[in-house]
């Protein structure tokens, strides 16, 4: 399989208690946090992929623009959507829509790059 645009994944979960801004500690409300809405969009953006990589490869953050627009309340069901728009070279640009029953939650775009895992973690030592 290639990396083309037009791979997607689509990611189902159920808001919990530690998915919250005041268990993450980005706020003091009991209501789904935007940091986890981005965890969830690049989990989202990585499944996109599939086995598109060889497996010596995989990909890693660069970019991320992001609209968190309304609040979602613990036990809601959320849908995360992520949706290959644009492959530059090694850089993947991922578009992201986050859903609770049709309602737009969250939006924007994710760019990760396509790396070798060897070369990546040998630059950590």
């Amino acid at each position: 399989m290639s990396i083309t645009p037009g791979l997607r994944a689509e990611i189902e979960t159920t808001v919990a208690e530690t998915d919250t801004a005041q268990a993450l500690g980005s706020g003091d409300v009991p209501a789904l946090a935007t940091p986890r809405l981005l965890a969830w969009c690049e989990s989202a953006s990585i499944a996109a992929l599939g086995d598109a990589l060889e497996a010596d490869r995989t990909t890693v953050g660069m970019r991320v623009q992001f609209e968190h627009i309304a609040p979602s309340a613990v036990g809601a069901t959320i849908t995360t959507e992520s949706i290959l728009e644009k492959v530059e070279g090694r850089r993947l640009t991922f578009t992201v829509s986050v859903r609770e029953e049709g309602r737009l939650v969250a939006a924007g775009k994710v760019t990760r790059v396509a790396i070798g895992r060897d070369e990546f973690l040998a630059k950590l030592d």
